[in-house]
């Protein structure tokens, strides 16, 4: 099997990375200034599961020229257009799109871009980011890349990728609730990036703040209604576990997005909460708390502009 990562960041450099490490034929699609850094540096990982280094096969966007059997895409959910047009020749009839972005917006792109049957679902958990030398540095213990057919079905393709990706480094697994779980991502995802960025604390911080478990409860219970209305409904061990990181006592856990706002860098609130906030809206719910917290972010999105 020929896959092509998109992107070479922190999230498609170290699945990417540990995939070719293990001697997959991998390729990665990348900018020119992110190819020469590797092409000068190779693709460096920092991991509590052991450092490695590998000389990555790369390819630029005009030079790709075939399809592949699967195309891992890992960019940020707001370079997603951009994307689109880049990796369109490598995308064949047989080919299977594993989309890893944050929300589910890209996933009705998708389909409208290259055909319902060619998507599959992906969610990746890993706290991970680039460094300035543009090594990707591993911020925690879990690594996990997990996929599915989106009707849960156990098609010979997905066996294919299942076994593709199995034995690589780190924690693989086939899905026949992808769907589901890509929802219960997003709770946590737009739950700990609200709470954190329009708090501008961790955790810990606010667990301890005046009013600040209440504030976690509220905002929670207002992305699991909107999921619940119009998506599907977390499992009860989703919804305990998530109330238990949002509110633990001296945790210094922060949302990617709250890292990248502390940076001064572009996020992805349209996509983690804004979409999140209109289907809410469509749906005829009362959303104050998040549409706080985006509010919040749209002003922070026009300085960064």
């Amino acid at each position: 099997m020929r896959l092509l990562v998109v992107g070479a960041g922190s999230t498609g450099g170290y699945f990417g990375g540990r995939l070719a490490k293990a001697g997959r034929n991998v390729t990665f699609l990348v900018r020119r200034s992110r190819a020469e850094n590797l092409r000068k540096n190779g693709l460096r990982v920092i991991s509590p599961h052991g450092d490695f280094s590998i000389a990555p096969k790369l390819v630029l966007a005009e030079e790709l020229d075939s399809a592949f059997d699967a195309v891992l895409l890992t960019v940020k959910a707001f370079s997603l257009a951009a994307a689109l047009d880049d990796v369109a020749p490598a995308i064949g009839p047989g080919t299977m799109i594993i989309p890893v972005l944050n929300g589910m917006r890209h996933m009705d792109v998708l389909a409208e871009r290259f055909g319902k049957k060619a998507v599959l679902g992906g969610v990746c958990k890993i706290p991970a980011t680039l460094d300035g030398k543009g090594r990707v540095v591993q911020l925690g213990n879990f690594h996990d890349l997990i996929y599915g057919e989106l009707d849960g079905s156990q098609s010979p393709r997905i066996q294919a990728l299942d076994a593709f990706m199995q034995g690589a480094g780190f924690d693989a697994r086939l899905s026949e609730a992808i769907t589901r779980e890509m929802w219960e991502k997003w709770i946590m995802l737009a739950s700990l990036g609200a709470i954190t960025c329009l708090m501008r604390g961790n955790i810990g911080q606010i667990e301890a703040a005046p009013g600040g478990l209440d504030f976690v409860q509220g905002l929670l219970d207002e992305v699991v209604a909107i999921v619940s209305a119009v998506g599907e409904p977390p499992s009860e061990p989703v919804l305990a576990n998530a109330k238990a990181m949002l509110t633990a006592k001296g945790s210094s856990l922060t949302a990617s997005m709250y890292r990248d706002l502390q940076q001064g860098a572009a996020i992805e609130a349209d996509q983690i909460l804004g979409d999140l906030v209109a289907r809410g809206q469509k749906a005829g719910l009362s959303t104050p708390l998040l549409s706080a917290a985006y509010t919040n972010l749209g002003v922070y999105q026009q300085q960064v502009r």
